[in-house]
């Protein structure tokens, strides 16, 4: 079991944490630019650097693997599947497969207003809408990276958790009315197309890169400066004193400034990265990376267009209600992941 075990920290630490990586970035910054990177500047463009590259190396892989996943399971043959269940066992099926479509919170209400229209309970395609951006593998296996592999599956199975009991309860309160009526009428979803081939299915994987890679690499170079200027140049005294995580407001207030912000969550892991290393009480972090992803300011004026006031404002409670929780619990039980 002990070797089983360190074959796994090895292939992790060198996988997915890259530290071959950051130790060759480490060699340029210290004899070819002559900075230490124990030093602010050295430290900040080491931190820059491995960062940027680990996570366009990771997240063209972890694209590519799930996209070719998902060319199985178009709009219309999963409207098909979901459509066979009902209730709670439909909520986590739409949860599940939001995990598995690397989109914002942004582009996936598209597909919200396709999976409605085509008949599809709004209790369920809530918990596409609310999982989508928050959980998908590719943001799992960078938290892994990132952290430890305890908080990116807490964080997933959190994620879900909220995912289902949110549509759950916009369902339960028979919520359709508030839905304007263009959705119902608009056939975003036509009928099931011919099965690709796999060539089809690579070109599909690799047009999904690009686009998603155009879509995020300034979120990821922006997030990725933030989390070195916090990494290197904020004083820890004061993370703590804000972020902390014996500070009782601290997810109250990470939550309120992220939610006007718009990232991906690509572009908001430095951050989180940088922001825990300094003291920030992980529960404190993850609602923020949560707000930014999935209450952002462009995803609520886009969904007001699709669904009115009262729909949209029990949408943001509910999921502002289970990010605080969610956050709160995991400050107080961040020891038994971290």
């Amino acid at each position: 079991m002990g070797i089983l075990s360190s074959i796994f920290s090895w292939l992790n630490d060198q996988l997915l944490r890259m530290e071959w990586l950051s130790d060759a970035i480490r060699i340029i910054v210290e004899q070819g630019f002559g900075l230490d990177t124990a030093g602010r500047l050295g430290g900040s463009i080491h931190f820059f650097i491995y960062d940027v590259i680990k996570i366009f190396i990771l997240l063209s892989l972890l694209i590519f693997g799930i996209s070719y996943v998902q060319s199985f399971f178009p709009p219309e043959r999963t409207r098909s599947i979901l459509g066979r269940f009902h209730g709670i066992q439909a909520n986590l099926l739409g949860a599940l497969l939001g995990t598995v479509t690397p989109f914002c919170s942004c582009s996936s209400i598209p597909l919200f207003i396709g999976f409605t229209s085509a008949g599809l309970p709004i209790g369920v395609t809530f918990s596409f809408l609310i999982s989508s951006p928050l959980v998908d593998l590719a943001s799992v296996l960078l938290l892994a990276s990132i952290f430890t592999w305890r908080i990116a599956i807490a964080y997933v199975l959190v994620g879900l958790i909220l995912a289902v009991l949110g549509g759950t309860v916009i369902s339960r309160m028979k919520m359709e009315k508030y839905v304007e009526p263009f959705v119902f009428a608009n056939r975003a979803c036509g009928p099931e197309q011919p099965e690709p081939t796999r060539q089809e299915r690579l070109r599909f994987a690799r047009d999904q890169v690009k686009e998603i890679f155009q879509r995020v690499w300034l979120y990821v170079l922006a997030g990725v400066g933030v989390g070195a200027v916090i990494h290197n140049w904020i004083p820890e005294e004061i993370i703590l004193a804000v972020l902390g995580g014996n500070n009782a407001w601290s997810v109250l207030l990470a939550t309120l400034v992220g939610a006007p912000m718009y990232a991906d969550i690509f572009g908001t892991l430095p951050i989180a990265e940088a922001l825990v290393a300094k003291g920030a009480g992980l529960g404190t972090v993850l609602s923020f990376m949560m707000a930014v992803t999935a209450l952002s300011l462009p995803s609520m004026i886009l969904l007001k267009k699709v669904i009115r006031t009262k729909l949209l404002v029990l949408f943001a409670g509910v999921v502002l209600a289970g990010m605080l929780i969610i956050g709160y619990l995991f400050n107080i039980f961040s020891s038994l992941l971290i």
